[in-house]
């Protein structure tokens, strides 16, 4: 059975904007019915000018009024026939719009994401600039937002297809030369320029590998972890940074079994505070589930901050190392600062040390990411596709014959290719023919 979703000749509608209610609400229609649609209801438009018009239903009712757009294929979002119409927000008027479009014959509702599908299949997006949008539709700090709109611009995209075209490239040379040595317009050795430009080609895609950490760190947000033993002080500062009452706040030990998270946005960059139960040996079974999951996360943040009560230390055994560790001594409202060996001395109480400690975390989360301005690697997949092109381009190095090794460039562009969605076995038999004139 064929997907709905891949039902092309199907006309799709969907509510562009927001929740409703809301002051306006955009309904968008993406098809070869969409044109006859928006004449039916709203009258003849100008094409990619906003008119205001009265809305109606087939039967002559007034719907609303509201202003329609109408973007005539190929030079359209999807490169279909778009149109958009910008009603009143109400939930009512929403209903009756999208009610009133679906009536008519080969028109549905469309499928999540379905309108930037649609701009894929009709090469208007690639599949880097599809994953970008998605990011820019769901950025949530102001380095998403830039990381977002740099990759739904092109830059990754370019990046990925230049390697791409010098791999083709590397290719077309290596195999006329290998099938048109005779021909006079094929250089006669190209091989030292080709392999020198693919070991290059290696390290470049590594070094790009590298920054899939701080990409991660963008668009999932820099971990910091509280740890300590019970009492410590863990739950009230995470209720201080999350300025609520997120977690429980007692005398008993024990009261946080559980991993407990807050998000901030600090100078940014997305932030994620995970509060944990209180490191100590003596404890039931459910709370020792707690702890194990306590030292896992630690073990894996980008940041543990070590919470000691300055009135009462209790050392916590062994910390999971691999991440940097901020030792923190607490309640500086009831203890004075004793011998212990502390980065920061807080209060959570009367807010001692808290403009410091998010200070802390704000520049180390910053020097995670780096000045953000190169290139990054935006999904496991990239990373995943970019590590099997390395891998093929190291076998061309080091291949014994030419074809082998011709071989292991089209499957290095090929992985490439698939990160993009631009796999085309054409493109090869472009870049021969217009350097050479083999077979004139």
């Amino acid at each position: 059975m064929v997907s709905q979703m891949m039902t092309s000749k199907d006309s799709i509608v969907a509510l562009s904007s927001g929740r409703l209610p809301a002051g306006i609400a955009v309904i968008r229609i993406s098809g070869p019915k969409t044109r006859f649609v928006v004449e039916t209801i709203a009258g003849s438009v100008k094409d990619r000018f906003t008119t205001l018009r009265k809305l109606r239903a087939p039967d002559g009712s007034t719907i609303d009024h509201g202003l329609v757009l109408f973007f005539p294929g190929p030079a359209s979002f999807t490169g279909e026939d778009v149109a958009e119409f910008h009603v009143h927000g109400s939930r009512a008027v929403a209903a009756k719009m999208l009610e009133t479009i679906t009536g008519f014959e080969g028109v549905r509702h469309a499928e999540p994401g379905e309108f930037t599908r649609r701009a894929f299949l009709n090469g208007k997006l690639d599949l880097v600039e599809t994953e970008a949008i998605a990011d820019l539709v769901n950025a949530e700090t102001e380095a998403q937002r830039r990381f977002a709109v740099r990759n739904a611009e092109g830059a990754q995209s370019d990046l990925y297809a230049n390697w791409r075209r010098r791999l083709i490239h590397a290719r077309a040379m290596i195999e006329a030369e290998i099938d048109f040595a005779d021909e006079e317009d094929v250089p006669g050795s190209v091989s030292d320029a080709v392999w020198s430009d693919v070991a290059a080609m290696i390290g470049e895609i590594e070094r790009h590998i590298e920054g899939f950490k701080a990409a991660e760190i963008i668009r999932d947000g820099f971990e910091v972890v509280i740890v300590g033993a019970p009492n410590a002080g863990k739950s009230s500062l995470f209720n201080a940074l999350a300025q609520r009452e997120a977690a429980i706040v007692t005398d008993e030990p024990g009261t946080t079994r559980d991993l407990l998270e807050v998000v901030m946005d600090l100078n940014g960059l997305k932030v994620r505070i995970v509060d944990t139960a209180g490191l100590r040996h003596a404890a039931g079974k459910v709370e020792s589930i707690g702890i194990e999951r306590a030292r896992a996360k630690a073990g894996a943040a980008d940041l543990v901050l070590l919470l000691e009560d300055m009135a009462d230390p209790v050392a916590v055994g062994d910390v999971p190392s691999g991440a940097p560790l901020l030792r923190i001594g607490t309640k500086a409202d009831i203890a004075a600062a004793g011998a212990g060996d502390y980065d920061l001395v807080i209060s959570s109480k009367d807010g001692t040390g808290l403009d410091p400690l998010l200070a802390q975390i704000g520049s180390r989360a910053a020097a995670a990411v780096g000045g953000s301005g190169d290139v990054l690697p935006s999904r496991l997949r990239h990373v995943e596709l970019l590590t099997k092109t390395t891998g093929f381009l190291r076998a061309a190095l080091s291949g014994r014959s030419q074809e082998l090794r011709a071989e292991e460039l089209r499957l290095a562009a090929d992985r490439l290719g698939r990160i993009i969605g631009a796999v085309d076995v054409e493109d090869l038999l472009d870049v021969i023919f217009s350097q050479f004139c083999i077979g004139k």
